[in-house]
């Protein structure tokens, strides 16, 4: 059986068929809803609005209209989320005593289990060494550090290991005044499981939690911008947030690291999430901005010159990725624009997960980061 519906995802709208054995639905505080298996895409519709087909389905499935999640039968992927491993719901005791049916609540809280291990356990000491002679000859620092986007290049003289691990990221300002400023050009950016209104589950969100751990466990002076600069138009969000960022920079000069923080957008297939300190987390990628295209060569209209410095800032920081949380940091991403990355020397654009990542899988992210951050600015990465 298959239905149309409505979906959002990646920051767009659209209409696909879905079949609905790639569904699980749920009923709560008043609404109908689903959620694809694999999820990508996430709606929560009003009854009124609800596919007469859906609605039928999930009535004939799940009886009447409570505020009891249920699913549909458990596809392959989440058989191993059952206690007992198995499909169906009838116990095996001898008095045949039927278990009820795993409401959606009860499937989410399996599936995210290890995602919600409230400990994270820090990484006091490197587990690896990167081969700092190999990172002096170009084309292997490209390759094993880098993702170079098809409409820009970058050539040795804009990367350079050795200037890179010489630049000094240290703080210099002490925390009687603010230090960091983080902030998001695209606040709207949100996650598989993030609630509609809700912006504690969204990029800002995540942007909150980084600023909390700065602030307590690592001692740092943090403003979070929690401005909105891609509404109405995400297109313009970069020339919209640039004269914010500058009013804010003007106020508190002793500012001296920016992060524009985001989620990136992957295929649906894509699940960026590895375990990091024990808990399943979400992986990040630096992203850098280079003012150059292949079609035009430098932009001149959008000089930066703190580009190596920049590049010098998210290679540092990347080590130090590599040598406490190995595979927990993407490789660097070079497209070929600015990206409001000419403010200060130390500017990061940090992609955390992706919108196939849950809420929790991002905020786990959180820690690591910045506890890679605290290092790199205190000498210690």
């Amino acid at each position: 059986m298959v239905f149309s519906q409505t979906f959002f995802g990646n920051g767009a709208f659209g209409k696909t068929d879905i079949s609905l054995s790639e569904m699980a639905f749920s009923f709560v505080d008043g609404n109908y809803g689903f959620y694809l298996k694999h999820p990508s895409y996430m709606e929560v519709q009003s009854k009124s609005n609800l596919d007469d087909t859906a609605k039928e389905y999930f009535l004939e499935n799940f009886g009447k209209e409570t505020d009891d999640l249920g699913t549909e039968d458990a596809s392959a992927d989440e058989k191993r989320n059952e206690t007992d491993g198995e499909e169906n719901s009838l116990s095996e005791n001898t008095d045949e005593t039927i278990k009820p049916t795993p409401s959606m609540e009860e499937l989410m809280l399996a599936e995210n289990q290890k995602a919600t291990n409230p400990s994270f356990t820090k990484q006091e000491e490197p587990v690896f060494t990167p081969d700092y002679d190999a990172l002096q000859d170009f084309s292997y620092l490209k390759q094993h550090y880098y993702t170079v986007d098809p409409t820009t290049s970058v050539t040795a003289d804009k990367l350079d290991a050795g200037q890179f691990l010489a630049f000094d990221a240290t703080m210099k300002q002490d925390n009687s005044l603010p230090q960091i400023l983080i902030y998001h050009t695209h606040s709207q950016e949100g996650f598989v499981d993030s609630m509609a209104g809700d912006p504690s589950t969204t990029i800002v969100g995540v942007g909150e939690e980084l600023a909390r751990i700065l602030r307590e466990e690592y001692g740092f002076n943090v403003i979070h911008d929690t401005g909105i600069y891609d509404l109405p138009n995400r297109d313009y969000a970069y020339s919209v947030s640039a004269p914010a960022i500058e009013k804010i920079l003007a106020e508190n000069p002793s500012i001296e690291v920016i992060i524009d923080l985001h989620r990136d957008g992957v295929a649906k297939t894509t699940h960026l999430v590895q375990e990091v300190g024990g808990r399943e987390t979400a992986q990040f990628m630096f992203f850098n901005g280079i003012s150059y295209l292949n079609a035009t060569g430098d932009i001149d209209y959008l000089k930066n010159p703190y580009i190596k410095d920049n590049l010098a800032f998210s290679f540092q920081m990347k080590l130090a990725a590599d040598r406490y949380y190995p595979g927990f940091a993407r490789n660097i991403y070079l497209k070929g624009l600015r990206y409001n990355m000419h403010y200060r020397p130390k500017s990061l654009l940090i992609e955390v997960g992706a919108q196939t990542n849950t809420v929790q899988e991002i905020m786990n992210a959180t820690e690591p980061l910045a506890h890679i951050l605290a290092m790199v600015l205190k000498g210690e990465g």
